[in-house]
């Protein structure tokens, strides 16, 4: 089990509380930890800055590893004696924590003796450490999904799609900490002279390496809070997604639909890809999120967007059939790409809820298909990586609208970077290859 990224020094009291505290509350219902964090830390005001960055780096590293270190803590409590006094589940999820940070490379001599206090006597936190610890009496896939801290089921799912060994290298990228990306506003700066800007403001950021207008801090630091971000200068946005953006490739001054557009991120990055030229018109269900876009838009100096709420598949006015020359539906999906931001998801999903998606992905893709112009272009995305919210989609809607064709990646990107960034037909980026989010991406033309 590779060690979380958390520097190897012990939380304070009080962020251990707090971390302790945050934990529970995920676990209660796998809520959002970005969520449950944004609240604490509104109302913990007075903790320090490096207690935070400990506080959710701990929180995370908790998340993701907790089927390895329930495991663990399970071993260190076997055998007890009959009548020993019955650990409590309180007492085992501080035993988690104890265990995270040994595996962090906090000295065991540090930690025995509150490990004794919880446990009710002495435990071998030398083999808590070691590379077998928690797994005795797993074999096979069950086995490398509890190694890496999966569900079995989804470890399989993964399999399924990828092969094991493949899904093996995921699980384990997802156990690592994302990069912080953000996306140059074009529409207003270049990405050097944003570099400059944030060097400037006390930040190092450096090119991405896939995405032509995305950095990476380096930094540490709450990018939101920073100038350059309210003058509009930059978005928070993975390189996967800024690279799906890119592959709809709108034409210049283009009519863009963006279906399913939520708060807006890919939005924005199509509106600055036109100059803020052209017209991109988002349509969401949620009016909160379409609001949040229009802020956002206002803040980046882009005046070719439209928002507008839709219900069910009844399409608003300014959304004409055959009048827009790219169509993109980044369908709701698994969000099996995006594990490394949001650990609590692999324990929140079920096979059920995952099944569930596929029939929905095709009926957007069905839906909002008419809207593409003769010879233009369908695009069709997701952050997942299992193939039945993917390419089985795609050669579903296939079936169903032959009016449509597969336009392979490399007819717009050249053959070198299409193979690159994915097969060379379709857009497939993986954490553990390319250091993205996991994303899928497919262009369909209208020909008929």
């Amino acid at each position: 089990m590779p060690a979380p990224s958390v520097p190897h020094r012990r939380l304070s009291p009080r962020a251990r509380q707090l971390v302790l505290q945050l934990a529970a509350e995920a676990r209660a219902e796998w809520g959002f930890a970005t969520d449950i964090l944004a609240r604490a830390f509104r109302e913990e005001r007075q903790l320090p800055s490096g207690d935070r960055r400990m506080v959710a780096e701990t929180l995370y590293g908790l998340l993701r590893w907790e089927r390895r270190l329930g495991a663990i803590v399970d071993e260190l409590l076997a055998g007890r004696r009959s009548h020993s006094r019955p650990v409590s589940e309180i007492a085992k999820q501080e035993l988690k924590l104890l265990v995270h940070e040994l595996r962090c490379g906090v000295p065991a001599g540090a930690l025995g003796a509150e490990a004794r206090r919880l446990a009710g006597r002495d435990v071998d936190l030398a083999a808590a450490a070691g590379d077998e610890a928690g797994l005795a009496g797993h074999r096979g896939v069950d086995r490398e999904a509890l190694r890496l801290s999966h569900p079995t089921w989804l470890f399989q799912r993964l399999a399924g799609s990828l092969g094991e060994a493949q899904a093996s290298l995921l699980a384990g990228a997802m156990n690592t900490r994302a990069p912080m990306c953000v996306r140059a506003n074009t529409a207003k700066t270049t990405r050097e002279a944003l570099v400059r800007r944030l060097a400037e403001e006390g930040v190092v950021a450096r090119p991405t390496r896939l995405s032509p207008v995305g950095l990476v801090f380096e930094t540490r630091v709450n990018a939101f809070g920073l100038p350059a971000f309210r003058d509009g200068l930059f978005e928070v946005m993975d390189e996967g997604s800024q690279l799906v953006a890119e592959a709809v490739a709108p034409p210049p001054r283009g009519r863009v639909a963006d279906v399913c557009a939520g708060a807006g991120g890919k939005t924005l990055a199509l509106a600055a890809i036109l100059g803020n030229q052209g017209r991109v018109l988002a349509l969401d269900s949620n009016g909160k999120k379409l609001e949040e876009l229009r802020r956002r838009a206002r803040r980046a100096g882009l005046s070719n967007v439209l928002a507008r709420e839709v219900q069910g598949t009844e399409l608003p006015d300014e959304a004409r059939l055959g009048a827009w020359d790219r169509v993109l539906v980044d369908a709701p999906c698994s969000g099996l790409g995006t594990l490394r931001r949001n650990p609590e998801a692999r324990w929140r999903l079920t096979p059920k809820i995952v099944d569930a998606y596929p029939a929905d992905q095709l009926a957007l893709l069905v839906t909002y298909a008419p809207l593409v112009a003769e010879g233009g272009r369908l695009l069709y995305a997701t952050c997942s990586v299992l193939r039945e919210e993917n390419d089985e989609v795609v050669a579903r809607f296939l079936q169903e609208r032959p009016g449509f064709v597969v336009m392979p990646l490399r007819g717009i990107w050249g053959k070198e970077r299409a193979a690159a960034l994915g097969d060379g037909t379709f857009l497939r980026l993986l954490p553990h290859v390319h250091d993205t989010d996991g994303f899928f991406a497919a262009v369909l033309r209208r020909v008929g």
